[in-house]
């Protein structure tokens, strides 16, 4: 871009309400979440983003599926830990007689008390132990799993990374590392697909979009937010099935073993449900909103360094590293406050949980042990009872923590599907194949409007046909930038029609159409890699002959042959190890490359000396004869040797014609321009 006034801008009115969802208020730091500004969620919009969520799996089925029929292992712990414990307490601790007639257990338990029936207790210990061991070599515990993963702190940022890669699976040992493999794969797939299919829209997304939105807030949402779709899948599918299969089996094991002896322990299993429902339901609203006011500082952290680093050469030469570092550490408080304002709303929610569910806990085993002392219940029956209760109060409070934690992953997920949904320059691509100039470029009568309603461009008529080498010239806001921008369709024009070979580019496919037209802007965005590289990733396919012949024409080889590695040299982070002229040549000789059908220029010899002016300028000369050269530029000694030049004003054109015939114009526009230039001399 020519100019930072002719940048073309978006302007975004925000509610109050919205800005301040988005301010955190510490020092002044702001939110910098320029477009997404309404983050409220409601109920409706929670049930959408997750059904959207459970449709992602269909990319990762196959794994899926495995997941599912691996992670049915853990019914068995629930079906038979607590009657083993009963048989050891029972019949090897007291030394009761196993009489298969005459106990009390679950229909499933029979084939094993009848096996053990008639042994002596310390034959039915070894054999029970054997159970154990051989359970434990291959499935582990009921609880802790695998203990696979990252240690993980509270800030989204490093709950992100462990939900990618640590996997999960309740089980251990050869089970466990099974599972916990095909999670890590399962995860990983469906992480990577979803933030591969943000960052492509991001990318295609419209040139205004990307100025506005903020680069760590991309980057934040691609790495950080996109992780948590996986939490969502998780709490739609595998715990609510899994929770409440081991729900029904307790209570299929109540039912067959104490539902005449103790009738009461339903009635203490079935009111945890309801409670922890009631518990949490009122304030899915709070939790969304602090986690996403959580999410929004963070991304602000990011923002703060991404900026400060880019600029770094600026930040450093204005004396602002102490401000820069003020405005950090402001936004990274912001972000902690945030952290703990998130976690002291869920732990309010799980403090009442569990103390309602330990004083239930607490009731279940005095009335338990009252049964026991009156000798309705065995002393294997008392641990049992509380064995089950356990399983049942795990299960409501994690049935009541799966809304909860709907809430906390929502806001990320909403974050990401936000972009997924912002329309994309894709959205309105064409289906025409630009393949001949014919005669040219046409602007019929385009004018172009700012989205805040300020026109950058009235009525522009204007033909450039093949073989020109065409400068656009005005003052800084003239809207030179934003009438290039029109070509290749970074801007779409608000009124009239942008032809070319007398198709309008709406009508183009975008790739066909950036195929064909180069656009060298006037910052240098060179990449950390080699010299070749970067010439190659205009053209991958170019030969050496035409990367030299490139560099040559754009007077890169002067300084390119002084390097020790030549063309293999490896530039600092955005080309900063090379000269702000060598960038500008470096970036010129990338354009050149391509060998595309039109190619514009953002002010191309701003830092060239005149001898390298001067050559570039004979090279782009030859280079038009069979394409159009399009040349933004201030300097007098390029605009005068360009074919025809396009002088712009106020967003309109004065005046069109070459140097000599336009500074011959008395009264001109142009002249005057040229003369403001040269104090009065053309």
């Amino acid at each position: 871009m020519s100019n930072e006034s002719e940048k073309p801008d978006v302007t975004v009115v925000t509610t109050q309400k919205g800005a301040d969802i988005r301010a955190g208020l510490l020092g002044g730091a702001r939110f910098d979440d320029r477009i997404d500004t309404n983050t409220d969620i409601t109920g409706a919009e929670t049930l959408t983003l997750v059904i959207r969520s459970f449709f992602l799996l269909k990319e990762v089925w196959r794994l899926f599926v495995l997941k599912f029929l691996i992670a049915f292992a853990m019914v068995f712990p629930g079906l038979f830990l607590a009657w083993l414990f009963k048989i050891i307490t029972d019949h090897v601790i007291l030394n009761r007689p196993l009489i298969v007639d005459q106990v009390n257990f679950p229909p499933h338990m029979y084939p094993i008390l009848r096996y053990l029936e008639g042994m002596e207790r310390m034959e039915i210990m070894f054999t029970i132990s054997c159970m154990f061991v051989f359970g434990l070599l291959l499935i582990g515990f009921r609880v802790g799993g695998t203990g696979a993963g990252t240690y993980e702190g509270r800030d989204a940022a490093s709950e992100a990374e462990n939900q990618i890669s640590s996997g999960g699976s309740s089980a251990g040992a050869i089970w466990g590392i099974v599972e916990w493999w095909v999670d890590v794969r399962l995860t990983q797939h469906i992480v990577n697909n979803l933030r591969t299919r943000l960052f492509d829209r991001l990318t295609r997304a419209s040139i205004t979009t990307i100025d506005d939105q903020r680069v760590g807030d991309q980057v934040y949402r691609v790495m950080y937010d996109a992780a948590s779709v996986w939490s969502i899948v998780t709490e739609i599918v595998f715990t609510p099935f899994f929770t409440v299969l081991g729900f029904a089996i307790t209570m299929y094991q109540l039912e067959s073993t104490y539902a005449d002896v103790a009738p009461w322990l339903f009635w203490l299993a079935w009111i945890m449900l309801p409670v922890v429902f009631l518990v949490t339901w009122p304030l899915n609203g709070m939790i969304r909103r602090t986690n996403q006011n959580k999410r929004a500082a963070g991304a602000a952290s990011t923002n703060a360094m991404e900026e400060a680093m880019n600029n770094i050469g600026a930040v450093q030469s204005l004396g602002g590293v102490a401000q820069e570092t003020r405005k950090f550490a402001e936004r990274s408080a912001q972000q902690f406050w945030r952290e703990r304002m998130a976690l002291v709303v869920g732990v309010f929610i799980w403090f009442f949980i569990i103390v309602f569910g330990d004083a239930v806990g607490l009731i279940t085993a005095y009335v338990a042990s009252e049964h026991q002392i009156q000798g309705q219940l065995t002393a294997g029956d008392f641990f049992a009872v509380l064995a089950l209760y356990g399983g049942i109060s795990e299960t409501a409070r994690t049935l009541g923590g799966v809304w909860v934690r709907f809430q906390q992953h929502v806001a990320a997920v909403r974050r990401v599907f936000f972009f997924v949904d912002h329309p994309t320059e894709q959205d309105t691509d064409g289906m025409q194949m630009l393949s001949e100039l014919g005669e040219g470029i046409v602007f019929d009568d385009v004018s172009y409007h700012y989205p805040d309603g300020r026109e950058a461009l009235q009525h522009i008529n204007l033909a450039l046909r093949p073989g020109e080498l065409v400068a656009f010239v005005g003052p800084t806001g003239a809207g030179k930038t934003s009438l290039a921008y029109l070509i290749p369709g970074f801007l779409r024009a608000s009124e009239g029609k942008v032809l070319i070979n007398g198709i309008d580019v709406n009508h183009f496919s975008l790739d066909s159409l950036r195929r064909e037209v180069t656009y060298v802007f006037q910052e240098h965005f060179l990449l950390a890699e080699s010299i070749r590289d970067n010439i190659r990733f205009a053209r991958p396919g170019a030969t050496e002959e035409e990367i030299i012949g490139a560099l040559t024409a754009a007077g890169c080889m002067e300084f390119v042959e002084k390097m020790p590695q030549g063309l293999d040299t490896v530039l600092g982070r955005s080309g900063d190890t090379l000269s702000v002229g060598q960038q500008q040549r470096l970036s010129i000789a990338r354009g050149l490359v391509r060998n595309s059908k039109i190619l514009i220029l953002d002010e191309p010899t701003a830092a060239l000396d005149p001898e390298t002016e001067n050559a570039l300028v004979r090279a782009l000369e030859s280079g038009a004869r069979d394409r159009i050269v399009v040349v933004i530029a201030h300097r007098l000694s390029t605009v005068r040797q360009a074919s025809r030049i396009v002088f712009l004003q106020d967003g309109k054109i004065l005046d069109v014609g070459s140097h000599d015939e336009l500074v011959a114009r008395e009264g001109g526009a142009y002249r005057q321009y040229v003369e403001l230039q040269t104090g009065g001399t053309s």
